[in-house]
């Protein structure tokens, strides 16, 4: 039985590995953890809260039944797997039988959900899907003005650690969730920074892992090249724990020491960000770390252009695709999607329009002369010029992720905060990326952001499992109260 002296509090934030290790010591039980997290869903994330934090698109009706159930099958011995009885939220670009999967868009409505295969995997492996998270609407593939964290469904997710700043995009509630104590674990997806974005301004630990590890049926897609659902929790081990049950892959431990590249000349231009990670750097030198620094290559406007005309032309297709043949009634293609968006454009474009979406129309997918000769050049460009020489004789690469959050502006648009070039390369080859926390910086948090080469990822988690433990004992994160909106 749980211990009744323990506070709802102190049980929504304990980590997932913590919570395995009180329902194997009795001292916890699934439905009281349960009810702690909607009780603090209800308190701090419902638009009726005073925090009305957004993170929380939806809540499954039968969650409570499915504790129970857990609880009962635990007493009689009967563990489904390695995530027995944890609660998990998904990003609503993720379908799920009793949730909506709408990615944030009122164009999706009455569409019925079907479990994604990776739903189905964290059902096997006993996990609790507790709810969907909200997110940037279509995961942030509409328009260049986009707010991140904006959906017509859910409206805007606040960051915990100051409420009128962003959380990041496109997983924006599965971040934010994360970081409010609103469940141990959470699954976001990346085509590019949308889960290590998040992470870093969010203060939690993100990995998008290499394409087509975690498997897309049933996601809601942008690109078949670059779309990765991954693992987010507030620790390496949690993220370790989830990422092998996406996955279906059993936890590795690299048979060597690992060797780090440092990316000198990949800075987000923060100076206070940039001087922390060089801090941190200067740390692991002094405790030891087998550290190369080297220049590596930046993005320049031809790969950032290839990079648009590939996901805007793959968006054409594959999001018809998947409308095409999505259940129910209603879009069957990017064409219907924009035209419905107009129709509703009081609900669906208050604050910016679809000018994204228009552009691949215009481009017409594939099959446009233009698609690929971009793809070539892109992955020439990322691969032999930019992670090939980067990762040579190393294992992980580091650079700098975001720096701290910049404030939500619906008016004028979103605003990106300082960044590096991290994601963008990775993105584009399909790599391993994460974001691990560095600490604070001006009360918000910043990331460290983590590179390896595919299906590499237990290398690149037991790497950010040492560099986590020299952050902790350096930069100590804390837990966020979020302040409300104030100037500057």
């Amino acid at each position: 039985m749980t211990d009744p002296h323990q506070p709802s509090a102190q049980i929504a934030a304990l980590s997932a590995t913590e919570i395995l290790h009180q329902f194997a010591d009795g001292t916890l039980r699934s439905i009281d953890l349960v009810e702690a997290l909607l009780a603090r869903i209800e308190a701090i994330d419902s638009p009726s809260s005073d925090i009305a934090l957004r993170s929380v698109a939806a809540v499954a009706d039968n969650v409570r039944e499915l504790a129970q159930q857990r609880d009962e099958e635990r007493a009689r011995g009967e563990i489904r797997g390695p995530l027995h009885g944890v609660p998990v939220l998904i990003k609503d670009n993720i379908e799920a039988v009793g949730l909506p999967g709408m990615a944030g868009s009122s164009a999706l409505q009455n569409r019925p959900s079907r479990d994604a295969t990776l739903v189905t995997r964290l059902r096997e492996a006993g996990a609790i899907v507790m709810g969907s998270t909200n997110l940037s609407e279509w995961a942030n593939i509409r328009s260049q003005r986009s707010t991140s964290g904006w959906s017509a469904i859910g409206g805007l997710v606040g960051n915990p650690w100051a409420l009128d700043r962003s959380a990041g995009g496109s997983s924006s509630g599965s971040g934010a969730a994360l970081a409010a104590r609103l469940s141990p674990l959470a699954v976001g997806t990346e085509t590019d920074g949308s889960i290590v974005c998040p992470a870093s301004v969010n203060g939690v630990v993100g990995l998008k892992p290499t394409v087509g590890v975690v498997p897309t049926t049933h996601v809601i897609p942008i690109s078949s090249s670059q779309d990765s659902p991954g693992a987010m929790a507030r620790s390496v081990a949690d993220v370790s724990l989830l990422f092998s049950v996406l996955s279906s892959q059993e936890p590795l431990s690299p048979s060597k020491n690992l060797r780090f590249a440092v990316a000198t000349n990949w800075q987000t231009g923060h100076r206070a960000t940039d001087e922390q990670f060089e801090r941190l750097i200067q740390h692991l030198e002094s405790q030891g770390f087998d550290l190369v620094k080297r220049e590596v290559a930046l993005p320049d406007a031809q790969a950032g252009e290839d990079e648009g005309t590939v996901l805007f032309c793959e968006l054409f297709d594959d999001l018809g695709a998947y409308l095409a043949q999505r259940p129910g009634e209603g879009v069957r293609s990017l064409a219907d999607v924009v035209a419905f968006e107009d129709e509703h454009a009081d609900v669906e474009q208050p604050y910016f329009g679809h000018d994204i979406f228009e552009t691949a129309l215009t481009l017409g997918g594939r099959s446009n002369p233009s698609y690929a000769p971009a793809r070539e050049r892109n992955l020439r460009w990322a691969i032999d010029t930019c992670l090939t020489p980067a990762l040579e004789d190393v294992d992980i690469l580091l650079a700098p992720a975001y720096g701290p959050s910049w404030k939500s502006d619906l008016v004028v648009g979103g605003h990106p905060g300082p960044a590096s070039p991290a994601t963008m390369a990775p993105a584009i080859a399909g790599w391993p990326i994460l974001s691990v926390p560095n600490g604070l910086v001006h009360g918000l948090p910043i990331g460290v952001a983590m590179i390896a080469r595919p299906n590499d990822e237990w290398t690149l988690l037991a790497g950010a499992g040492l560099i986590e433990a020299e952050i902790s004992s350096v930069s100590p994160l804390g837990e966020p109260s979020f302040p409300a909106a104030l100037r500057g």
